[in-house]
């Protein structure tokens, strides 16, 4: 019995080499500026609950 769909015998038919100009880290980038993001607004908030309230106090 033959499937349609022909399957690679071997791993190294399921590689495919890329080369350094190729590489896209799209995902990477977008991680580091969710995490940029997050730090900021952290940053913020910590501002407004330290510098806006009745006085400097340790968190």
């Amino acid at each position: 019995m033959s499937s349609s769909t022909e399957q690679p015998e071997t791993a190294s038919e399921l590689e495919r080499e890329i080369s350094h100009d190729e590489f896209d880290p799209v995902g990477t980038l977008v991680l580091i500026f969710i995490y940029f993001v997050i730090v900021a607004a952290l940053w913020v908030f910590m501002y407004f609950v330290e510098f806006l309230g009745n006085g400097p106090t340790v968190v």
